[in-house]
């Protein structure tokens, strides 16, 4: 699932402490992503800057090449996009860091036992010449290749705004909690995510943040209707953490973490459509392709699909 929402919305602190939530609740794997531009995540987690996993975003290649497996419609790493979707010969991945070789490479464990992988940041090689969109192509390629289970949850901190629309990455999640602030900037990104991805099929859900009374709950039910889930109170206890004091999840204020709750009841409740997943996953490829992949590789990518490949736990098999 994804958490979205304007710059200073609070979705990053929501991430982490929906993560730290159901990693405590519920005792299956749980996976943070910091797919954010701003990549604050780890430290909201607990984590010290260095102690932050390898980037993502700067192993690309390597990603790719392990990803491709024996898939024979996939030449090399060079020809493989964010997009490119798994197929027979291509390795698959699970939560379990013994099972997922780039869990195990690429994340960092949190001291609540959650683990943490990130894009990383631009570089100074990036600057000027590279979009943040490549680097955020490493959790596209890694959520297309993962085949996740019931009680297994990947956490995502997506990019501000409609940003996360320039590829097929808001597809790919079976939850998308968008948080919002009581302002008309706050709905407004509300107004646009609601329209891009009404299309698309994508669950959406609005999570009120930062609310300081009842003036403010009705605002946000006035312009968003029946698609708000749930409110936040302003909370002094998250104000603590984010200024980095001593924090507990036993210190929120009980509304805020029965919140909480009502988050993991809502995306617990949701089936996974796997056929859907498959679908939108190949209906992406192809439009990237169309539109600059086949361009920049050299190569018709569509021949990279596989017709006979079939998404979902049936296709599970060790990569080893």
């Amino acid at each position: 699932m994804a958490f979205v929402g304007k710059g200073g919305s609070g979705k990053t602190t929501l991430s982490a402490l929906f993560a730290r939530h159901t990693a405590a609740r519920q005792g299956g794997p749980v996976v943070a992503i910091d797919a954010d531009i701003n990549q604050h995540l780890g430290m909201v987690l607990g984590l010290e800057e260095g102690e932050l996993p390898p980037p993502l975003g700067s192993h690309l290649t390597e990603i790719k090449e392990f990803l491709r497996g024996a898939n024979p419609r996939i030449g090399s790493a060079a020809a493989m996009v964010k997009t490119t979707p798994p197929g027979r010969g291509s390795r698959l991945l699970a939560l379990d860091p013994a099972d997922d070789p780039i869990q195990s490479r690429f994340s960092a464990t949190t001291p609540e036992g959650l683990r943490l992988m990130v894009t990383g940041p631009f570089s100074e090689d990036d600057l000027g010449v590279a979009c943040y969109h490549s680097k955020v192509g490493a959790v596209e390629l890694y959520l297309n290749h993962l085949v996740d289970g019931h009680g297994e949850y990947v956490v995502v901190d997506m990019t501000a705004g409609a940003d996360s629309f320039a590829s097929g990455l808001f597809t790919r999640f079976d939850m998308t909690f968008l948080v919002a602030e009581p302002t008309r900037q706050g709905v407004g990104v509300y107004r646009q995510y609601r329209e891009y991805a009404a299309d698309y099929d994508v669950p959406l859900a609005v999570v009120g943040n930062k609310i300081h009374g009842p003036d403010d709950v009705a605002f946000l039910r006035e312009h968003v209707g029946d698609d708000l889930l749930v409110c936040l109170e302003h909370s002094a206890a998250v104000r603590a953490m984010e200024q980095g004091r001593p924090f507990t999840l036993d210190d929120l204020e009980p509304a805020n973490a029965e919140a909480l709750a009502v988050l993991l009841k809502h995306l617990d409740g949701r089936e996974k459509d796997w056929d859907r997943f498959g679908r939108q996953a190949v209906e992406f490829h192809l439009r990237n392709a169309r539109a600059w992949a086949n361009r920049a590789t050299g190569e018709d990518l569509a021949a990279q699909v596989d017709p006979d490949f079939v998404f979902g736990p049936t296709r599970v098999s060790p990569h080893r």
